[in-house]
Formats: structure tokens, C-alpha cells, sequence
């Protein structure tokens, strides 16, 4: 088993940012955070793409907005930022409250200032960070994708659909096991659906997952050589952990994702990728 560094792949992506940035003579560009949630691990992750933007030459601006009452102030700063020149990308963090329409707020990101890549109409050169990680690890893996069997646990029909095109595109046979709340089962439906899982993941070459359920993926729903990818973030006493539960299957994979370390920093460097390929295009444009 080999454990996939993601902080060490990130470095060197926002290294390689930082060198373009730092060969501008004027303006920097400038990102927008918009934290609209009063959630301890999103004011965290917050901080922490603030702290990392600042290290590659990145200008933030945040908006906090914990105290927001209505649609219309989360929409109405949005708004604000689209017309503003100033402000190259925009970032609403997730997940929102729910007094907000998730789909209606990113939709009224201008798609060409959406970091993120979730608009729908998001230009070809924006794809989400976390496809983005998805497909930077098989590449530094040397895993070519056509015709290999890929797996995703998820509970976002919006991602699970969004990566499997992505992945499709590439050539790979996909396979989507939306997974769901399974406490509301029945104890033979959870039956039902466990064994839907396990079908799923012991037929694939790659496993996916983005449940944010603890330890939820083990062995005996993946085929000996997979490779796993975990993007499930859970905080649990304080304590990181991933939908993975990585001592169990350790002995089984050829390639897994750790959480902490693994896909997360990928993310936050890739995004600010993002942002620099909108500046860089904008400055063409001006």
C-alpha cells in the first residue's frame, strides 16, 4: 500500500502559482470569501484558505455574513461582488444554513468568477477543485483511466453526476452508488443498500468516496488492489476522520487518499489555481 501525499502535491501546485504571481508588476488578484454559517469547522477552513492565499500572493476579502436573515443579503452581496472589477473570484463557503437555496446562490455567482467550478455555466478552463484533485492524484499515480472501473459513494446527486461525467470523459466505466441517510431505512432496505455498496465497490479499480460518514468504507467493499480516494470530512471529538476507515483496509489497497493530508489540501491549492487562471485571462482580455 501506497498512502498519496496530497499536502506535498499541493505545495508544489501553489509553488508553481506563486512563481507566476510573483512575476506581475501590478494589481494581484483578489478572491472573495462569503462565510454565511456560524459553523466552527467552516470559519476554520476559512482561515486556513486566507492564511494559505496570502502565502502565494493571493488577495482575500471576506464577507461574513453569520447573522444573515434572509436570501436577499447573501444575494445581494454576490451581486455586488460580480460588478466589482476588482474582485477576480468569488467563493461562498459551504455548507449554507438553511434559510438559503444552495443552487440559487451559486447560481447567481457570475460563472466566470466562480471558483468553485458549481455553476452550471462555468467556463471550460473552471473545473471544481475537487474533481481537479480527483484527477491530479490518478495522473501523479500513473493510473491511466480508460476502461478502469470507478466507483462513487455519495449523497450529492449534483457531484456524483458532475464527477462522473468528468471521469467518463476521460474513459473510465463509472458506477454511482448514491448512498443517503441510512438511518431512516428499515432494517431490510439498509440490507438492501449495504449490499448494493459492496457490489459497487468490490467491482471497481477505484473507489470513490463522499459520504461524510466516519469509517464507513471497509474492506469488505473493495476489491484487493483499489485504489481509494476519500474526500468525506467528518469531525468527530475534536478528531479529523474520513469516510474510510484506513486501518481496515490498508492491507488490501494499492493507493489510498489519508484524511487528514490527503485530498483537503489539494483542494485549497487548486482553488487558488482557479483564481489565477481567471486573472490571468481577464488581464489578456482588459
Amino acid at each position: 500500500m501506497e498512502i498519496i501525499d496530497g499536502k506535498k502535491i499541493a505545495e508544489k501546485i501553489k509553488d508553481d502559482v506563486f512563481a507566476e504571481i510573483k512575476k506581475l508588476d501590478g494589481p494581484r488578484p483578489n478572491l472573495a470569501i462569503i462565510l454565511a454559517n456560524d459553523r466552527l469547522d467552516s470559519k476554520l477552513y476559512v482561515s486556513l484558505k486566507e492564511r494559505e492565499a496570502k502565502k502565494v500572493g493571493i488577495d482575500t476579502h471576506l464577507y461574513r455574513l453569520e447573522d444573515a436573515t434572509s436570501e436577499n443579503e447573501l444575494l445581494g452581496v454576490i451581486d455586488f461582488l460580480n460588478l466589482d472589477q476588482m474582485i477576480d473570484g468569488i467563493l461562498v463557503q459551504l455548507p449554507l444554513t438553511n434559510i438559503f437555496n444552495t443552487d440559487k446562490v451559486i447560481s447567481a455567482i457570475d460563472p466566470n468568477k466562480d471558483v468553485d467550478g458549481f455553476h452550471p455555466q462555468h467556463p471550460d478552463f473552471i473545473v471544481s477543485p475537487v474533481f481537479a484533485s480527483v484527477l491530479k492524484i490518478l495522473e501523479e499515480i500513473k493510473c491511466p483511466l480508460p476502461d478502469k472501473k470507478v466507483c462513487i459513494l455519495f449523497n450529492s446527486d449534483i457531484f456524483g453526476k458532475s464527477l462522473q461525467k468528468i471521469l467518463e470523459k476521460s474513459g473510465a466505466i463509472v458506477s454511482l452508488c448514491p448512498v443517503g441517510d441510512l438511518e431512516k431505512l428499515s432494517e431490510s432496505e439498509h440490507q438492501i443498500k449495504f449490499e448494493q455498496i459492496k457490489a459497487c465497490g468490490q467491482g471497481a479499480d477505484i473507489l470513490i468516496s463522499a459520504l461524510g460518514l466516519p469509517h464507513f468504507v471497509k474492506k469488505e467493499m473493495l476489491k484487493t488492489g483499489a485504489i481509494v480516494i476519500d474526500i468525506g470530512i467528518t469531525s468527530v471529538d475534536g478528531k479529523v476522520l474520513g469516510d474510510v476507515d484506513f486501518e481496515d483496509v490498508k492491507n488490501i489497497v494499492s493507493y489510498i487518499t489519508p484524511v487528514p493530508g490527503g485530498v483537503g489540501p489539494m483542494t485549497i491549492a487548486l482553488l487558488f489555481q482557479n483564481v489565477w487562471e481567471i486573472f490571468k485571462r481577464k488581464k489578456l482580455q482588459a
